[in-house]
This record gives structure tokens, sequence and C-alpha cells, in this order.
């Protein structure tokens, strides 16, 4: 926080600390999120994205342009329209889950099929929009479309901090649910755990993990991927009460040390989440090429 620090200490430190909080917490929401949902999809590939937040996302605000304007969407309330945008993508996520888990099927891959389908009509409506406003208005929704730590406002910081927070405490008296979960679905059934209800209420608090992160800075893709994918080679074991902590520090590490390597040695001449995500891209790919060699 104090790296090459100059000028009044009374603006710096709210300054850099308001910074390191909104990483410290989109660390720890992408990591515990996308560690729970492929615990719960049994797949080391898949991250909370795959169903269609990040698209639905970027649908949000490319309507928003599209229909109001830049100016419109400026003149807005922050915290109103941070409050409509995490009301959309959980509202959609739990309307999706109720649907699936409602029905005779309860199928998990079923729902990651329709999360796919949702995701790529929702980046096809996004497109069309594009292409069709003004080119002045693009090139305003492509910065909104890039996460973001430098603009965090303080009072969706704060909102955001407790939502986190109350999802947090219900994650972790789940703790001892995790393992039995990634059993799957006949195991974990016959040790007594009722697999549809905690796979809904696992996805749900995922979602609004990821909502939260999401609306505050933007989208993420990779990032989840890569941090618990290391998580799971340092922590060398499959326990939650392990792979949790250690993808929470690994998150924290990379966003904060990323900035700080950014600020220092590239003098902020790209964006942190497009170093991120250029790595989180590498990984996946790596992934799908040793799981081909199997």
């Amino acid at each position: 926080m104090t790296v090459g620090a100059k000028g009044r200490w009374d603006f710096i430190l709210p300054f850099r600390g308001m910074k390191i909080l909104s990483m410290v917490l989109v660390a720890y929401a992408i990591a515990v999120s996308t560690i729970l949902f492929q615990t719960v999809s049994h797949n080391r590939i898949l991250t909370p994205s795959i169903m269609g937040f990040d698209a639905l996302y970027i649908l949000i605000q490319t309507s928003l342009i599209f229909a109001i304007g830049s100016a419109g969407v400026t003149a807005l309330d922050p915290r109103l329209l941070f409050a409509c945008e995490v009301a959309v993508m959980v509202a959609f996520s739990s309307l999706l889950y109720r649907w699936l888990f409602s029905g005779s099927s309860r199928s998990l891959h079923l729902l990651v099929l329709v999360g796919i389908v949702f995701g790529v009509l929702f980046r096809s409506l996004s497109g069309f929009m594009q292409r069709i406003i003004d080119p002045n208005e693009f090139v305003v929704l492509q910065d909104r479309l890039f996460a973001s730590f430098n603009t965090v406002d303080g009072d969706l910081l704060a909102v955001s901090a407790l939502a986190v927070l109350i999802v947090s405490i219900i994650v972790w008296r789940l703790m001892h649910v995790y393992d039995v979960l990634a059993l799957g679905r006949e195991t974990s059934i016959n040790l007594g755990v009722d697999h549809n209800r905690m796979v809904t209420i696992v996805l749900i608090l995922v979602a609004v993990l990821v909502s939260v992160s999401t609306a505050l800075v933007g989208p993420v893709t990779f990032f989840g991927l890569l941090v618990a994918n290391l998580a799971y080679q340092l922590a060398g074991t499959h326990g939650h009460r392990f792979v949790l902590p250690i993808a929470v520090l690994l998150a924290v590490i990379c966003l904060v040390g990323g900035q700080l390597i950014l600020e220092r040695v590239f003098a902020f001449d790209t964006a942190l989440s497009i170093v991120i995500e250029f790595a989180g891209g590498i990984v996946f790919l790596a992934l799908l090429i040793r799981g081909a060699s199997r």
C-alpha cells in the first residue's frame, strides 16, 4: 500500500486501501465460487462463467448503452445500477436452477448445457446491438466491459462486502458437505446428503458471489480457473478445508501482486484483467490438451 507513495497520505491511504479491498473481495468471491462450482459439476475445466454470467453482464451493459446512451448510463445512480445488475444475474440463475431441478430429469449436465446455450444467446444479442450503436458509444461500452479495479465506488464496495460476508457464513457452515458432494450423486445420497437440495444451495451461493464480483469490477472469465487448478496442485488433496483457503490466498496474491507489477514494471501500459485472462486462457488450453492426451 505504501510502495512508491508520494503526496498526501490522507488521499493515498483511502485510495489505495479501497483498491486493495476491492481486489481482495473479488479474489475471494471468484476463488470460492469456482472451487464450489467445480465440486458440484465434478469438472476441473468448468467455471461459473459457463453458466452465462459474463455474457449476461455484457448484455446488460450493451442494452443500457443501446437504450439510453452512455450519458444516460453515467447519470444513473451507481448503487441502483449495481443492485439491478446483481438482481438480474441472481434472478436468472435462480430461475434456471428452479426450472431444471424441479423437473423429472434434475440433471446437472443439462444445467451446464442450458447455461452454455444462454451464454451464446446473450453474446449474440450483445454482438447485434454493438454493431448498430454509435461508434463513440461503442468505445465507452468497450471500456465498461473490461474488469477495472481503479474506479471502484466506496458505497458499492461496502454493499458487496456485506453480501459476500453473508454468503461466506453459509459457505463455511456447509464446509463438511462439499467433500461428500465431490464423491458423486449416488455416494452422497447413500451417505445421507440431500443431493439436489445441497447442489441447488451451492449453485445459488455461487451465483451471488459471481454476480457481486462481476457487477463490482466487471467480468473476469479465466481467473477462477487459474487459481482453482493452482490450488489443487499446491494442496495435494481434495479436502475443501485446505483447497478453499489456498485458492483464496493465491487469488489475492495474483490480483494484488499483479497490480503492483503492472504499476511498477509496465507503468499501466496494459490492463490487469487482460494479463490474467491471458494466463488463465493458457491454463485452460493446457488442461484441454492434457485431458485429450489421456
